[in-house]
């Protein structure tokens, strides 16, 4: 029942956004992020999968996804050390 009302919030936001209209900046700066964020989870899942087989294994949460989705590889990257080196 709880996720109904959130469909329904949601398209009910996107209707009055579609009649009213948005400025373009925010909703394009908004709309990056999101996609960045989103890809960021995905670069941590797939190294979860196949870091699983060495042994490593990165938690998905708000900071590391952007820390993902924002730097890409190299993010990974910096997440992995900081996986090995600090938290040992």
């Amino acid at each position: 029942m709880d996720s109904m009302f959130i469909v329904f919030g949601v398209v009910a936001m996107i209707t009055i956004l579609l009649i009213v209209g948005a400025p373009l900046k925010p909703m394009r700066f908004l709309a990056q992020g999101t996609v960045k964020l989103v890809i960021g989870v995905l670069f941590l899942f797939f190294f979860n999968v196949f870091g699983a087989s060495i042994g490593l294994h990165l938690p998905i949460n708000f900071f590391t996804a952007i820390i993902a989705g924002f730097l890409g590889i190299p993010g990974i990257a910096s997440l992995t050390a900081l996986h090995i080196f600090v938290l040992g």
